[in-house]
């Protein structure tokens, strides 16, 4: 009984931060909550093998990112417009041009596979390694950093092609 509870206790206080990082790499919330329940059932079900600390954030986050990028396969490659309560508030300013501005953004990162997008995600939103993207991805720190590389040329590539 106290693994239920502190498993109850870990999805309380994680779910939103899942659910961000989920919404981040599937940019629809819907899709966002389909992968982390999918991510939860999947942990609750080894829990009692599970480790303590920051090596379990590692595989919840881990999980909720291969969730995240399986719902993707499944789904049409499209993203929705930008949904202006997930921007973060900008000093002063149109609230109009952060919503243009982050729409441009994602749209931008449409053109991304999903693996490069989670990589750029990882990296740039969640501020992590490349050794704990690899981790994450399941890849070697060297193609995670080819990840984030080229999804940059990318992204760089289609901002020179619209100026």
């Amino acid at each position: 009984m106290r693994r239920e509870a502190e498993f109850d206790a870990l999805v309380r206080e994680g779910q939103d931060r899942w659910l961000r990082l989920a919404h981040m790499i599937t940019r629809d919330w819907h899709v966002a909550r389909d992968a982390v329940q999918d991510a939860l059932i999947g942990v609750h079900r080894g829990w009692a093998r599970l480790p303590e600390g920051a090596a379990r954030d590692a595989y919840l986050r881990r999980s909720v990112v291969n969730a995240s990028l399986r719902q993707l396969r499944r789904r049409p490659k499209t993203l929705p417009l930008a949904d202006e309560s997930a921007l973060p508030p900008a000093p002063g300013g149109d609230p109009a041009d952060r919503v243009a501005a982050a729409d441009e953004a994602w749209r931008l990162c449409a053109e991304l596979g999903p693996v490069q997008r989670a990589a750029v995600v990882l990296r740039f939103h969640d501020d992590l390694t490349y050794a704990d993207i690899a981790e994450v991805l399941g890849c070697p720190e060297a193609t995670a950093r080819s990840h984030v590389h080229r999804a940059l040329g990318t992204l760089r590539q289609a901002l020179e092609e619209r100026s």
